[in-house]
Formats: C-alpha cells, sequence, structure tokens
C-alpha cells in the first residue's frame, strides 16, 4: 500500500476517513499540513488521497489552495436523516412561526447530541451547533432534556465518562449533573446558559416515543441578555413535542449508540447554551 502512516497496516478507507475527519470540527478550509497533522498522515500520502477526493468531488480547493468538504459530498450528506428532517421540520418551521427565535430539533448519539434541524430566527444569538453537528449531552438544554429520561446506565456511562468544560460556566461535576438531571425529570424542561458558548443561553423539552422511550428534545435559543422571556417559550415546546411525538410514531429510534464508558427559575437562579 502507499504511503507510510503513524498507524501500520492503517487501510485506505481508514486513512481516507481521517483526512475528511479533519474537518469535523470546523467547516473552514484547511492547508494540506493541517490536514496532514489532523489525520495522521505524512503529507505525501495526505496529498495523493485529497487528489482522489477532490477529483470525485469530496473535497475542493479554494483560491489558496486550502482545502475545504466539495458540494458532492455535501449532496450526499443531505441524504442522512433525511427521513426524520423532514418530518421535523414542519412542526420547527410551525414553532418559529410562533417564536421568531431560533429553535432546534436533537437526537442523542453516543454522549454527543446531534442537532438533526435547526430554524434560525433574525435576531442575532451566539451559535454554537449547527444542523448536522454535535455538541456534549451534559452541556446542552436539548441534550440534558435528553439525557434526563434515558436509562440509568446510560446516564452512568455519561456522568462517569469526560465532562468536558466548554465555558467557565459549564457544569462538569456528576454529582451537581446528577441532581440537575433529576430536577429536569421532576419539572419536564431542562435550562442552560453560556455552558458551551457566551452570550446564549437555552431551554428545551424531551420528545418521547410511543411506547415512552425518550426520542429527542426540542429546543429555543436567545441571547442571554433575554433569559427571563424563556418562560414564556414553554407552552410552545411543550405542544411542539408533543406533535412531534405523533409524527415521528412511525420511524425508528435515535441512533442509540451505546455512549463510551468512563415552576422556571428566575434569571438570576437558572444555570445551565444551547
Amino acid at each position: 500500500m502507499a504511503g507510510h502512516t503513524k498507524a501500520p497496516g492503517q487501510s485506505v478507507t481508514s486513512r481516507v476517513l481521517s483526512i475528511l475527519a479533519a474537518f469535523e470540527d470546523s467547516p473552514a478550509a484547511r492547508s494540506l499540513s493541517e490536514i496532514s497533522k489532523a489525520s495522521g498522515l505524512p503529507q505525501s500520502t495526505a496529498h495523493r488521497l485529497l487528489g482522489e477526493l477532490e477529483g470525485w468531488g469530496a473535497v475542493q480547493r479554494d483560491a489558496q489552495g486550502r482545502y475545504q468538504i466539495g458540494l458532492r459530498l455535501w449532496e450526499l450528506g443531505q441524504h442522512a436523516g433525511r427521513k426524520l428532517r423532514d418530518v421535523a421540520r414542519p412542526y420547527l418551521q410551525d414553532l418559529f412561526g410562533l417564536t421568531q427565535e431560533t429553535v432546534h430539533f436533537a437526537i442523542r448519539d453516543g454522549s454527543e447530541v446531534l442537532y438533526i434541524d435547526r430554524v434560525y430566527g433574525s435576531r442575532r444569538v451566539p451559535q454554537a451547533s449547527r444542523v448536522g453537528g454535535r455538541l456534549p449531552l451534559h452541556a446542552t438544554a436539548v441534550g440534558r432534556a435528553i439525557l434526563a429520561f434515558e436509562e440509568d446506565w446510560v446516564q452512568g456511562a455519561i456522568l462517569d465518562g469526560p465532562l468536558d468544560a466548554r465555558t467557565p460556566q459549564t457544569m462538569t461535576d456528576p454529582a451537581e449533573l446528577r441532581r440537575e438531571l433529576a430536577k429536569i425529570r421532576s419539572r419536564g424542561f431542562a435550562l442552560a446558559s453560556e455552558e458551551v458558548r457566551l452570550g446564549s443561553c437555552s431551554l428545551a423539552v424531551p420528545v418521547f416515543q410511543s411506547d415512552g422511550r425518550i426520542f429527542g428534545g426540542v429546543g429555543i435559543v436567545l441571547p442571554t441578555s433575554r433569559m427571563q422571556q424563556l418562560e414564556r417559550y414553554l407552552p410552545a415546546l411543550l405542544g411542539t413535542a408533543e406533535r412531534l411525538q405523533a409524527g415521528i410514531g412511525h420511524l425508528s429510534p435515535t441512533p442509540r449508540t451505546a455512549p463510551e464508558p468512563k415552576p422556571l427559575p428566575s434569571s438570576g437562579t437558572a444555570r445551565s447554551a444551547e
């Protein structure tokens, strides 16, 4: 096999996937040396494989010669989760119509929350997530709204694993998170404020399957300067979650990838964005 890698025996498929994974955290264009470092491949190997990917349309180069995800790969990716997005989109659009705020629908995949769809409001809010993006379950309102209703072993696996602090406000103490999840189960909604990105806060509620198991969560995002206004949107979120539950009854449950082992409060008392 041409080229040498830092992982002897690595297949061509693994090498290609490691190149594509270099774009996972950011859609920004990346240089050959950056991709080589992120993928663990020698520059000669990375350059050869990038050439093949560019020829197919999976990547493309900008005026500076940096690589970015190509339109063909983006087009292919639109098929992922399309059925679920197609079901959720009308409900999110209705929720946006009622609130004029940024709203989103997400599910759990492993120890992360995966954003299936989002409708952006016209008011400027610091964004921490995007459609198809992932964030830690423990640090987001929609993630905690899901996690609070997961089985005990799922909660344990996540709370016993690494709990990254995205901002100084991120809740990372397992005992504190357990208490927070218990509160969410009791009151039926989750709050987050500046735990993933400074300047934004969120309210989220769970969405269940017809058999009572957790399916996902729906949330709304505001700037933290308007956190006291979150309460007004709870009825609309609960109504949307109920309609979503009816709409997703015929779909398969969330990815369910196993996580790796390891009355509304006032704005002054609520912790816990997005």
